[in-house]
C-alpha cells in the first residue's frame, strides 16, 4: 500500500521520517511550505488543497497534526466506507495514534496498531467491535479481499455481533478459492458452511437468523443477510523480451505468495502495447485462462501523473513510460489500492492492485 503522511512542523516531519524509515511499503511526506524545501518531501501551501489533489490516490493518509484540522479538511471528500482510504492521525510528539476513518475496510485500525508499535505510542481505536474484542464482518471482509454488500447491511450485522449473537457464515461451493477462503477463516476463528447455489438460495430468504454469505453471485437481499463478494486482483506486469512463461508464471506465484494467496485468486493480467506479442505473456493468460490487457502509453501516463508512480529510467527509454506493472493493473480498475507495490523478479517486474 502507498501511504501520504501530512504534516506542517519541524516535530511532525521528524515523525513522517521515522515512520518512513521503518515502515514496508511506499510512503509520501508532504510537508507545508513554511517548513522550506524539504530533499525527501513534496511541498504544498494549503492543506485542503493537497488533501483534495492527493485524498483518492492513497491507501491510506497520516496526518501529523491536530484531529480538529484533519476533520475539517477531510469533510468534503469523504465518499463511502467500502472506498474511502485509511486516515490516521497523530500528535506531533507520537504520543497518540488515533484510527479516524475506515478503521475495517481501510484499513485504519490496524494501521493504528503498526505505527504505534514502530513509534511507541499509545494507540487510539474507537470501533465498537474493536474495542469489544469481537470480529466484524467488515473486518473479515477488508482481510480476506471480500467487499460486502449491501452497505447499509454492514451495521446491522456488526450490532448482531456486538450483541452476542454470531451470524451464520455460508459460503459458495463454487468460489474460485474455496479452499483458501476456507483456511484464512479458520485462521480468524470462523466456523463456515460450505453450501451449494441452492441451499444459499433458500438459506438467504430465512428469517429471524443473522447470515454472511461468501459468494460473487446473486442472491436474495434482506436486512439479515450480509454479502461478502470477492474484489477483483489484476496483476500488472512488465518483462524483458523474449521471457519465457515459466518465469513470468514463477514471479506472479511469489507476488501472490507475498499477499498470502495462490495465482488463482488473479482474475485479470495487465502490461504495455509494446508487450502485446509477447509469447511469454500471451501464453501465461492462457494457462491460467486470465483475460489480459494491453494498455498503450497515454493511458499508462495517466496512472503515473495521477497516482505519483515511481518510474525507472532503463524502462522510460525502451518504451517511452517509465512504469508498467503498477500503471497498465490501475488501468484495469476505477478505484484501486496496491496490494504489492511493484516487485522485480528475474526479467519480469509485477504489481497486484484490489479493485475497491
Amino acid at each position: 500500500m502507498r501511504y501520504a503522511i501530512f504534516t506542517s512542523s519541524e516535530n511532525g516531519l521528524n515523525v513522517a521520517g521515522r515512520i518512513k524509515k521503518n515502515i514496508k511499503d511506499s510512503v509520501d511526506i508532504y510537508v507545508h511550505e513554511g517548513l522550506g524545501e524539504q530533499s525527501e518531501a513534496i511541498s504544498y501551501s494549503r492543506l485542503s488543497d493537497a488533501v483534495k489533489e492527493e485524498f483518492s490516490r492513497y491507501g491510506a493518509l497520516i496526518f501529523i497534526m491536530a484531529a480538529g484540522i484533519v476533520v475539517r479538511t477531510i469533510a468534503p471528500f469523504l465518499n463511502s466506507k467500502l472506498t474511502d482510504p485509511a486516515v490516521v492521525v497523530m500528535d506531533e510528539q507520537a504520543k497518540n495514534i488515533i484510527s479516524l476513518l475506515s478503521g475495517h475496510m481501510g484499513g485504519a485500525n490496524e494501521l493504528t496498531l503498526e505505527l504505534a508499535e514502530i513509534l511507541h505510542s499509545n494507540p487510539v481505536i474507537t470501533t465498537a467491535t474493536d474495542v469489544n474484542n469481537k470480529l466484524a464482518p467488515d473486518l473479515l471482509a477488508s482481510r480476506l479481499g471480500l467487499v460486502p454488500y449491501p452497505k447499509k447491511n454492514i451495521l446491522h450485522l456488526n450490532n448482531a455481533v456486538l450483541g452476542e449473537v454470531q451470524p451464520e457464515y455460508l459460503i459458495d461451493e463454487n468460489i474460485p478459492c474455496l479452499d483458501e477462503y476456507l483456511e484464512k477463516m479458520k485462521e480468524n476463528g470462523i466456523e463456515v458452511t460450505v453450501c451449494n447455489d441452492g441451499e444459499i438460495t433458500k438459506r438467504a430468504v430465512e428469517s429471524g437468523k443473522y447470515k454472511v454469505i461468501v459468494s460473487a453471485e446473486q442472491y436474495p437481499v434482506n436486512e439479515w443477510v450480509l454479502y461478502l463478494r470477492p474484489r477483483r486482483l489484476i496483476a500488472g506486469v512488465g518483462c524483458r523480451r523474449g521471457v519465457g512463461a515459466d518465469l513470468i508464471r514463477g514471479a506472479l506465484e511469489e507476488s501472490c505468495k507475498r499477499i498470502g494467496w495462490s495465482i488463482d485468486r488473479i482474475d485479470e493480467l495487465a502490461s504495455t502495447t509494446f508487450k502485446a506479442d509477447e509469447k511469454g505473456l500471451l501464453d501465461i493468460a492462457k494457462e491460467l485462462n486470465k483475460k489480459i490487457t494491453f494498455w498503450d502509453n497515454s493511458k499508462l501516463k495517466e496512472q503515473i501523473e495521477y497516482y505519483n508512480l515511481a518510474e525507472s529510467e532503463f524502462v522510460r527509454k525502451a518504451i517511452g513510460v517509465g512504469n508498467v506493472a503498477e500503471a497498465a493493473a490501475f488501468c484495469c480498475v476505477n478505484h484501486g489500492v496496491e496490494a504489492l507495490l511493484k516487485t522485480k523478479y528475474e526479467k519480469v517486474t509485477v504489481a497486484l492492485i484490489w479493485e475497491k
